[in-house]
């Protein structure tokens, strides 16, 4: 008997060139001899002999192909509903499955579509992308891929050698393709193979994949993010009824991969007691392995814990290729690396930071993408992705391509993939890398390499209208989140509400401070007096934007130097001029942000193929330097008029700014009631001042919280005897002061002691 389908649709099959192969395979119905019965067609490449298996009765029926030697129709003659397998015979081997074109009921509804295409499907990532389910009662996976350019696409993997004939998928509306594979669940390594108009074949890990293989690999695999115990309940409700402008936020910004490493020789264990496969660094570390996201949770978090630190901001652990990239160049969006372990471990590496109240930040790239040739680049034969102009769509100094924002179907990406890290992960903020390289067409671009905006300027509007989305998104699903922008111009309202025309971020790095601190801390002190400037002018714009102070990676490396080594003198000037810098940030208003290292004073630049230089935590000077970070983020922490109003003139107050002679500021922080407040003196030189008078508002005894210079510390030990009584002399337009012993290149901070205080007045 002929086949009851016409040689051109089967060529079309077989050549890969039919966008729904289920019109041609699968079960169909069909009128024969004046009876309706079941035509079952399937294309199984290197198959000698099928047959139409029905598993109730164990029927089988023989399956033809002699119009193709592996395309194969079998009659059922039956009329009910047919439940089928496929048992067919390649060489020696017997094969039995579910026909994958039997199941043809889509995952993703019209509303999905549409949705999506307008770039408002918050979720999309449980509709794309490969997700374990069961239909019609068989478990198998379920893909779904966005690709409207292409000619064909195919799934690829394991379960089919890898071969693009086999699991030939659907194009639906929206240019989504999709197609149920049963029989395979989670672990299943797959790609896709898209095919463009002139049939060239491009083969991509899934954009909306939640794993991949460990680099150099780039397969995607199928993992379920559902099944973790989460256990930061508590946790989450706090952060829910918490406003965060309001709290102390001290930052620890690391990179995982070369914080600390393990050897090679000792592999990592699962919980279940079996080893995990060795992920080795670069060869400038031989012998080293990466630590995993659990041993991570083990020594990264009772540390952080003990610096004192409230939370840890992660270098970005989305998927991308190359260790040297510090995670800034991406591949899998919606993938955590696995470099350092599965999903559900980087998921027990935040419980763990919960459970310790340590909140968890990633830093997030929607700014550019790379261009290898497994990830988005040129991702269905067009620009996809990307700005097909160059002259928007590249870095050329980074070698990376630029999303494009005026695309519905790429902001919605984006946008989901944000929310994505909140929903599945647990994450409490995002930290926004190169914002100022979205917001300005012409970044990094000279005059006639760039093309202005509809009106004529050199703004992004859609960039910035991208962003204005996100974060309203964000804030709207997750009060009390966290989203910082690394943004390094003075764009207006970066961290201003989007209903008043901000971009909605609620904090912004201050580069500003950043760079003039750093300059004014490597000078010579005896220059400083000359340069007063760079430790006020801060103050005439912190309260523009809500501030993160922030001394990041991007200040120890290229050339740059360790912190330690930016300052001035011999070593024990360098150790209290870097402890009056860290004691000048903590005080100064603005939430804190400090990377990996400083805290003990590394003398390297860092390294990201190293370990962080772990061996001079033996010797005193980083030992008490590290001391003296844990006193100060305790000390801010406790103290409310050091973050309870960060964004207000009212929060802060000059004693005095203006003697640059001794290169000495003071000033006051206050609380949201204005009762209380903390007083700052800073001596920025190597010179000791005794009987320096500095006014104060009220009479009484005040306590010397903080001592930079103290021995404990690694300093000289000069200071004030733990406190100073108020004297009735009128200073600095106070009625009070304090006469008071600033210790050299020393930062001290006092607060008024009530209980002393009202105590003497009683007895008086």
């Amino acid at each position: 008997m002929s086949l009851t389908v016409a040689p051109e649709q089967i060529d079309r099959i077989v050549w890969n060139q039919h966008q729904n192969p289920f019109e041609i395979l699968g079960p169909h119905r069909i009128n024969q001899n004046g009876k309706t019965v079941w035509a079952v067609r399937a294309y199984l490449p290197q198959a000698d002999a099928a047959w139409v298996v029905l598993p109730e009765t164990r029927q089988e029926y023989p399956m033809q192909n002699d119009q193709h030697p592996n395309f194969f129709e079998g009659i059922v003659d039956i009329t009910e509903p047919l439940n089928y397998q496929i048992r067919y015979k390649e060489g020696p081997h017997e094969h039995i499955i579910h026909d994958p074109y039997a199941f043809k009921s889509p995952a993703l509804t019209e509303f999905d579509v549409h949705l999506f295409s307008e770039g408002n499907h918050h979720r999309i990532y449980e509709k794309l992308g490969a997700h374990a389910t069961t239909v019609n009662g068989v478990a198998g996976v379920y893909f779904a891929l966005w690709a409207p350019n292409a000619r064909n696409v195919s799934v690829l993997g394991d379960f089919n050698h890898w071969d693009g004939r086999k699991h030939q998928m659907r194009k639906g509306g929206g240019g989504i393709w999709d197609l149920f594979i049963p029989g395979i669940g989670p672990g299943a390594a797959y790609k896709y193979e898209v095919k463009n108009a002139d049939g060239h074949i491009y083969e991509k890990s899934d954009p909306y994949g939640f794993q991949q293989e460990v680099r150099p690999k780039t397969a995607s695999i199928v993992t379920d993010l559902d099944s973790y115990p989460w256990q930061d309940e508590a946790w989450m409700e706090r952060r829910r009824q918490t406003d965060p402008t309001t709290q102390p936020i001290s930052v620890y910004e690391l990179h995982l991969g070369s914080w600390l490493h393990g050897s090679s020789a000792t592999p990592a264990k699962r919980p279940d007691g079996t080893e995990m496969p060795v992920v080795t660094v670069a060869d400038l570390k031989p012998g080293a392995r990466f630590l995993t996201y659990r041993e991570l949770a083990d020594r990264l978090v009772p540390y952080i814990k003990e610096l004192g630190f409230t939370h840890v901001e992660l270098l970005p652990i989305a998927e991308h290729p190359f260790d040297g990239s510090w995670g800034y160049q991406v591949t899998g969006y919606y993938a955590a690396t696995s470099r350092y372990g599965t999903p559900e471990d980087l998921m027990y590496f935040i419980d763990q930071c919960h459970q310790n109240n340590i909140g968890v930040l990633v830093d997030w790239v929607p700014g550019h993408f790379p261009k290898d040739g497994h990830g988005l680049a040129f991702f269905d034969g067009s620009h996809l992705y990307e700005h097909a102009d160059p002259q928007k769509g590249e870095h050329k100094e980074w070698g990376t391509l630029v999303f494009n924002y005026a695309r519905y179907e790429v902001r919605n990406f984006l946008a989901a993939n944000a929310l994505f890290w909140f929903d599945k992960y647990h994450i409490d903020g995002i930290r926004v890398d190169a914002v100022a390289s979205m917001l300005y067409l012409d970044y990094n671009r000279k005059e006639g390499e760039w093309s202005p905006n509809e009106y004529g300027g050199r703004e992004n509007i859609e960039a910035a209208d991208f962003l204005r989305q996100v974060n309203h998104l964000i804030f709207s699903y997750y009060p009390g989140a966290i989203s910082v922008a690394e943004e390094s111009t003075s764009w207006p309202m970066v961290s201003w509400p989007t209903y008043v025309g901000g971009l909605g971020f609620n904090f912004k790095w201050n580069m500003g401070w950043m760079h003039d601190m750093l300059d004014y801390f490597h000078m010579d002190p005896w220059f400083r007096q000359f340069h007063q400037n760079n430790v006020t002018f801060s103050i005439w714009y912190a309260f523009s934007e809500n501030f993160m102070l922030a001394l990041s990676h991007d200040e120890v490396v290229h050339g740059k130097g360790s912190m330690i080594g930016k300052m001035p003198g011999d070593d024990w000037q360098k150790f209290a001029n870097l402890r009056c810098l860290y004691a000048y940030m903590f005080t100064h208003p603005g939430k804190k942000t400090m990377f990996m290292g400083m805290e003990f004073g590394q003398w390297s630049e860092w390294n990201v193929w190293g370990d962080l230089e772990w061996h001079l935590l033996q010797f005193d000077g980083h030992k008490q330097l590290k001391h003296c970070i844990e006193r100060l983020n305790t000390i801010y922490r406790n103290e409310p008029a050091l973050h309870t109003q960060d964004f207000t003139q009212e929060g802060f107050e000059w004693v005095d700014c203006s003697d640059n002679r001794h290169s000495v500021a003071s000033f006051l922080r206050y609380d949201l009631d204005s009762e209380v407040f903390i007083l700052t003196v800073c001596n920025f030189t190597p010179q000791p001042h005794s009987h320096y008078r500095v006014g104060v508002p009220t009479r009484g005894y005040y306590q010397e919280l903080f001592n930079s210079d103290a021995r404990e510390f690694g300093g000289s030990n000069i200071g004030n005897l733990g406190g100073k009584w108020s004297e009735d002399w009128a200073y600095h337009n106070r009625e009070y002061s304090l006469d008071l012993t600033l210790p050299p290149l020393g930062v001290i901070m006092l607060k008024l002691d009530r209980e002393k205080t009202a105590a003497a007045e009683s007895k008086a």
